[in-house]
């Protein structure tokens, strides 16, 4: 089985390949089936394609991250401040929110992302306090409701600081192996439909059928 690169885009056959491969269009009934060489119409190609990109970026792990405990650091830190007793809880997370913005913190993203309100932060205040008591990496503990617990993932191994002890680093990465698995089964899909669909005699010749 013979293969041609010149013009891989429009068919990846010898001519005498293409030429066997119209004899059989022709001369078999495919079951009373007669099917026709048309093009793929260009505009189904495109969807295809936006749908494909589109899924990517939706489901980009970067967009996916949980929030961690360091990203509200900042707001425990005014929930004591003089400016807002006296406030209603929407007014001092208004003015909590829009002051730790004006700051600009490095949390930015991820806290437009994962909003709280006041009662949330009552809720987990205590916890944030005491692993800072700790002297513990925030950014290694996501926030579940009412709870503060160790992040689901092992990356690098670090020295922890504080014991001193070698563990793995408990940080979200903004990167997968799944996605990478994504990328190589979508890419390998597309490869494959068109080694496939190039392996037919070109669009520009349609069967007669002859009389099937």
């Amino acid at each position: 089985m013979a293969w041609k690169f010149d013009n891989p885009l429009h068919t990846l056959c010898t001519d005498d390949q293409n030429e066997r491969a119209k004899g059989v269009w022709e001369g078999e009934s495919l079951g009373g089936i007669t099917e026709d060489n048309n093009r793929l119409p260009v505009p189904i190609i495109g969807i295809l394609m936006l749908t494909i990109v589109t899924a990517f970026l939706i489901t980009f792990p970067l967009w996916g991250q949980r929030p961690n405990a360091a990203i509200y650091e900042e707001y425990i830190a005014l929930m004591d401040s003089p400016a807002i007793q006296g406030k209603s809880d929407a007014e001092a997370m208004d003015y909590i929110v829009s002051t730790v913005k004006a700051n600009g913190s490095k949390w930015a993203a991820m806290q437009e992302r994962h909003p709280l309100e006041m009662d949330d932060l009552r809720l987990i205040k205590d916890g944030i306090l005491e692993l800072k008591r700790q002297k513990a990496d925030l950014r290694e503990y996501t926030v579940l409701g009412n709870k503060l617990v160790i992040a689901n993932f092992e990356g690098n191994w670090i020295i922890d600081p504080n014991t001193g002890k070698e563990r793995r680093e408990r940080l979200q990465p903004w990167w997968d192996k799944g996605y990478v698995i994504d990328i190589f089964f979508i890419v390998f899909f597309c490869i494959g439909v068109i080694i496939t669909v190039k392996r037919l005699p070109e669009y520009t010749w349609e069967p007669k059928h002859f009389g099937h």
